[in-house]
């Protein structure tokens, strides 16, 4: 099982990561990357995330504020 983010523009068109693409082994690891990553996510032109359980979206959000 690997965990991954997609990152998106508001619109919902997928944005390439700057990086390579990062995987975590647990939910829990991937939510706390984002936690310490999405104000950089934010200043590279992305909106919102989806964490994606072996490539299936498990939900989505935000990172603006609000």
């Amino acid at each position: 099982m690997a965990w991954t983010w997609r990152y998106e523009k508001a619109d919902g068109s997928v944005v390439a990561p700057a990086g390579p693409q990062e995987e975590f082994p647990t939910q829990g690891d991937a939510e706390s990357w984002i936690g310490e990553s999405w104000k950089d996510l934010l200043e590279d032109g992305v909106d919102k995330v989806a964490l994606l359980d072996d490539g299936s979206a498990v939900y989505t959000m935000s990172l603006h504020e609000g």
